[in-house]
């Protein structure tokens, strides 16, 4: 059995910025390597059967910390070389020059996420806080003209994987899920989670369809 890592690739380098420091208690690390002959940021997300699953986001230039806030409203992303600025989150980007075999790409192999559809993006928040007091991201991405925004997770360590997700008619281009569990309002997507007396889930665009969903579980 392939036990290799799977690397999947998000839509920018912003949205990188947003999975490894946005509403996280400390900022995940980032490492910095050769990926397909590109230099690249990744971070490991989760295991699927044993398979690590990373993302990345190939980057053109690199210092030593990846900087993440917020500047009108608006996110933003940048490299730096210190913490200096209290106001903004920093992944520590850790340069490896060598990668070992096995964290090498590997060429995959029949293991998928069950598809799970739910009935709201309700549910969908819920969900995603079910486990931790911080929430798992939601990724989105196409398929079939729609846009499937969900969470992966298992519900035990011994069994299956899952996506739990909903379809969208169009592309959740705001990165963040505002809901709350006191007014009963229907959640919203947003610019950005400064707004008291909510929760927010971050959500992470990728390039293209995930390639490790059960697709053929889907109902149309």
């Amino acid at each position: 059995m392939d036990r290799l890592p799977r690397y999947i690739q998000v839509a920018s380098p912003l949205e990188f910025s947003r999975l490894v420091c946005a509403l996280e208690r400390a900022p995940r690390v980032s490492f910095l390597h050769k990926h397909d002959g590109k230099d690249v940021l990744s971070v490991q997300m989760d295991l699927l059967k044993e398979k690590p699953i990373i993302y990345y986001t190939p980057i053109e230039s690199f210092d030593h910390y990846l900087s993440y806030g917020f500047r009108g409203g608006k996110e933003e992303s940048i490299l730096s070389n210190s913490t200096t600025d209290a106001t903004r989150l920093y992944s520590p980007i850790v340069r490896i020059r060598s990668l070992p075999s096995n964290l090498k790409a590997g060429n995959g192999t029949d293991d998928k996420y069950h598809p799970i559809e739910l009935e709201d993006l309700a549910s969908l928040a819920k969900l995603s806080y079910g486990f931790e007091d911080a929430p798992f991201p939601l990724f989105s991405f196409p398929k079939d003209g729609k846009f499937l925004l969900g969470v992966f997770m298992n519900f035990n360590e011994e069994g299956a994987s899952y996506f739990c997700h909903v379809a969208l008619d169009e592309e959740p281009l705001k990165p963040f899920l505002k809901f709350s569990t006191n007014n009963g309002t229907d959640p919203s997507l947003v610019e950005n989670p400064d707004e008291h007396g909510y929760s927010y889930i971050k959500i992470i665009r990728l390039k293209d369809t995930h390639p490790l969903v059960d697709y053929d579980q889907l109902q149309n």
